[in-house]
């Protein structure tokens, strides 16, 4: 076993919570080697929690049904008419992850109020922030030696469905059971040059952070990303790292502390 120190990323008999982006799926072959490390963790006794997004699944389903997609700060603004199309994107999309996972069951937060939310600004429409999370059934499901899928929707106290950022879904459940998450994405880590692939920092900190979203150099998507990760370590979990979800064998230099950004708090 790796001891978790401010070095590495500890993976343990208890579990890991791997947020896979959904820019980071899209190709077949990519997908098909990250799931077989993902799988590799259940079979070494790392029990993982899956996460996902799913932009350009969501993005393709929103164009074909001729509604244009808008974002603010890096979220979704999300109409009701919308929301139809993000949970049919999800949930598919969802079901074809467990399918090649193999021993997996297929979730959203919708299922058993698994992810409870409550909307962040009227701006953005039906959009929430993950509260509480049902860790019970996620610990029914990995019992069972079942790696759960989690898509992210979430539901509010009236159980309304609600579009959540997969970056704070993750954050919610590696906190809610006290597990180190990574976030895989579709770039090697939070970039000092995001033309520079090259350029990855291997640690920041909240104040480091801060700086660099002030300045541009962390922008766009990579700002939920960064912030749902230091949102994981305020709430409970161990450890949080930003990596490559395209490549075979991520996972494991994660855990030497040779891939990804990890998040200090």
């Amino acid at each position: 076993m790796i001891d978790l120190t401010p070095e590495t990323l500890a993976l343990s008999s208890r579990g890991l919570v791997v947020k896979y982006g959904g820019h980071a799926m899209t190709d077949p072959e990519e997908r098909r080697a990250v799931l077989a490390d993902v799988r590799e963790l259940a079979a070494q006794g790392t029990p993982p929690v899956l996460v996902h997004g799913g932009g350009p699944a969501i993005a393709a389903e929103l164009a074909a049904a001729g509604i244009a997609s808008r974002f603010e700060r890096g979220l979704r603004v999300t109409t009701p008419e919308t929301l139809h199309v993000v949970e049919r994107a999800l949930t598919l999309l969802g079901k074809r992850l467990a399918g090649e996972l193999g021993d997996a069951v297929a979730l959203t937060g919708r299922d058993a109020r698994l992810l409870i939310a409550e909307r962040i600004d009227p701006a953005l429409g039906e959009v929430g922030t993950v509260r509480e999370v049902h860790a019970a059934l996620l610990q029914l499901l990995l019992g069972a030696g079942l790696v759960p899928v989690v898509g992210c929707l979430a539901v509010d106290h009236e159980g309304l469905p609600l579009n959540v950022n997969a970056d704070d879904a993750a954050a919610a459940v590696a906190a809610a059971l006290s597990l180190p998450c990574v976030f895989l994405t579709n770039v090697p880590g939070v970039l000092d040059d995001v033309r520079e692939a090259a350029s990855r920092i291997a640690s920041l900190s909240r104040t480091q952070v801060a700086e660099r979203i002030a300045d541009g150099r962390i922008a766009g998507g990579m700002i939920p990303k960064v912030e749902a990760a230091l949102a994981a370590l305020e709430r409970g979990a161990p450890a949080a790292v930003i990596a490559d979800g395209r490549v075979a064998g991520e996972l494991t230099r994660v855990a030497h502390g040779t891939a990804g950004t990890r998040l200090l708090p």
